[in-house]
């Protein structure tokens, strides 16, 4: 029993599946096929039932899996380690928002790029309670995401405040409106992304203290679509109001401050306390606290 062969187990585990695990691992089915054979051999029991929609853990292999786990961490955080010394380099995995990764990011983006060309950064946007599992899963290195953050075992560095501000078709002269329109249009909707999105549950919140608990939701995957569907008049939508600012100097939709205190939301930069970050994920979060200085 090696460390590959665990990482192979845990693919298989993991994918529920020969054909998905050596998709993952980029390499042929008979690989991974011989490997967890060779790895049963050694333990002297079956890790899978095989069937044909795939394979399941035998009891057995629920039990090795945590182990496999904590070895494919323990190695990831040793080659971290390593690559905290000196230039950094290798793979930077972080998430973002999707209106954190269209407004705020580029810039920081391309300046660190340009200043350490080794390093081969993957950014992964979504929901906040998404990009926290996947740092809580160890697949993003860290991710941007709107607090307030209540995690032990998280590491929360504070980025910036956004304004959040209502938006809505330009007829729209003033909240008041916008809320009557709301609270007497039948097909009045509001514009969000999916769920896990801390600015939606805002607004949800935001209506609710209104009264407006009937108003029917519209998910949308990307922040174009939203813009342009409130543009259309199809509902309103709750955003950052640097996001809005554009769409609103072109009078496509009109803006609208919330009431003191509810439209402010803090972006934080998020990691594991318990891993040991890499050079690369340093020099990057000193390259957004240039960018953002408090």
């Amino acid at each position: 029993m090696n460390s590959t062969d665990l990482m192979f187990f845990a693919a298989v585990a993991e994918t529920g599946g020969i054909g998905r695990a050596a998709a993952r691992l980029n390499t042929v089915q008979s690989n991974v096929t011989g490997r967890i054979r060779a790895l049963e051999q050694a333990l002297q029991v079956p890790l899978f039932h095989r069937g044909s929609r795939g394979v399941t853990l035998t009891r057995a292999g629920e039990r090795l899996l945590p182990y496999a786990i904590q070895v494919g961490r323990l190695l990831s955080e040793a080659r971290h380690a390593l690559l905290s010394e000196g230039e950094p380099r290798g793979p930077l995995r972080i998430g973002a928002m999707e209106t954190t990764a269209a407004l705020r990011l580029p810039g920081p983006l391309a300046a660190f790029a340009a200043r350490h060309p080794e390093v081969d950064i993957e950014l992964e946007t979504g929901p906040t309670e998404q990009l926290i599992a996947r740092v809580l899963d160890r697949v993003l290195e860290g991710a941007f995401v709107a607090g307030p953050v209540i995690q032990a075992d998280l590491v929360a560095i504070p980025v910036l405040t956004e304004d959040l501000v209502l938006v809505a078709h330009p007829a729209v002269g003033d909240p008041a409106a916008l809320l009557d329109r709301l609270g007497r249009a039948r097909e009045a909707k509001v514009l969000v992304f999916r769920a896990g999105c801390t600015y939606r549950r805002r607004l949800e919140d935001f209506l609710a203290r209104q009264g407006l608990v009937h108003v029917r939701r519209m998910e949308f995957g990307t922040l174009d679509g939203i813009l342009g569907c409130v543009a259309a008049g199809l509902g309103v939508t709750l955003i950052p109001r640097v996001v809005a600012e554009p769409a609103r100097r072109a009078g496509r939709v009109s803006v609208h401050p919330l009431p003191d205190g509810d439209g402010h939301a803090q972006t934080l930069l998020v990691h594991r306390r318990d891993s040991q970050p890499s050079a690369a994920f340093m020099r990057f979060a000193e390259q957004i606290r240039a960018a953002f200085p408090a």
